[in-house]
């Protein structure tokens, strides 16, 4: 655990590729940062450029640029927090035979 004196920088410009694929088999956008960047909890990655539009049918593959904001330790904590909440919601359920009373 590197701790609050981490010397990192809090953002920083990378390169990215995105894919993006609006078909009848598949509706999605990728996005491949250029260099294995570890993205932890409360992290943002803002992409760069014109908003990206795609008919159905087709495919893009586009390169742009992309800012990678790092959490602080409070938000990161609170992003740890909340995923945890999360979770335990999963755990929720119930085994009663369905019935009403």
């Amino acid at each position: 655990m590197r701790g609050l004196w981490a010397n990192e920088p809090r953002s920083f410009d990378i390169g990215c590729s995105i894919e993006v694929e609006q078909t009848s088999e598949s509706l999605h956008a990728h996005v491949t940062l250029d260099r294995d960047v570890n993205i932890r909890p409360g992290d943002e990655v803002v992409i760069h450029g014109e908003p990206i539009t795609v008919k159905f049918g087709e495919q893009l593959n586009l390169r742009r640029t992309a800012t990678v904001v790092r959490a602080g330790p409070v938000k990161r904590m609170m992003m740890h927090v909340a995923g945890y909440l999360e979770l335990t919601e999963l755990y929720d359920v119930s085994f009663s035979d369905g019935r009403v009373r």
